[in-house]
């Protein structure tokens, strides 16, 4: 089973609308927006031209800050975040595609902070899928999944988003 991209197009529109009303409530004018790299950018850019953000869209490669090497296999590739603006004082919301385990978030959390103090963070997740193993919860979530242990979710793109269920 996978979401093609019209259901993931719509999903995305639905999360716009959701962030905006967010931002509204908490008062939150002028947030910069960062996505965590690939997916999570590639929601962002969507979302970041949906609110029609003033500044730039920043993007974290969290490979660095990441605690879990060992345990799944992944191999840092060296590219660079870009955070094109002053993160210290300022409202951010931090998006990513899929809220699992919530250490992606931790490792994005530390390097922003690298950079600075923000004021507030906001998370964005198009899908949480559950299997905490960090206190970490999404502000807002484009869809809560229950997944099977062996399964897996990814977002993949750039040019038509599609989510693609996976068995390991």
């Amino acid at each position: 089973m996978n979401i093609d991209p019209t259901e993931t197009t719509a999903l995305l529109k639905s999360l716009a609308t959701e962030l905006r009303v967010r931002l509204h409530e908490l008062a939150r004018k002028d947030p910069l927006m960062i996505g965590i790299h690939t997916g999570g950018a590639w929601v962002a850019e969507y979302l970041h031209q949906a609110l029609a953000i003033a500044e730039p869209l920043g993007v974290l490669n969290i490979n660095f800050y990441r605690d879990d090497f060992s345990q799944s296999g992944l191999h840092p590739v060296v590219t660079p975040s870009d955070l094109p603006f002053a993160i210290d004082g300022r409202h951010v919301v931090l998006v990513d595609d899929v809220l699992h385990t919530g250490r992606t978030i931790r490792a994005a959390l530390n390097e922003i902070f690298d950079y600075g103090r923000p004021a507030s963070v906001l998370l964005v997740a198009l899908v949480d899928r559950g299997g905490r193993e960090l206190p970490v919860r999404a502000d807002v979530v484009g869809r809560k999944l229950s997944l099977t242990p062996g399964q897996q979710i990814k977002l993949s793109g750039p040019d038509a988003l599609c989510l693609e269920f996976r068995d390991c």
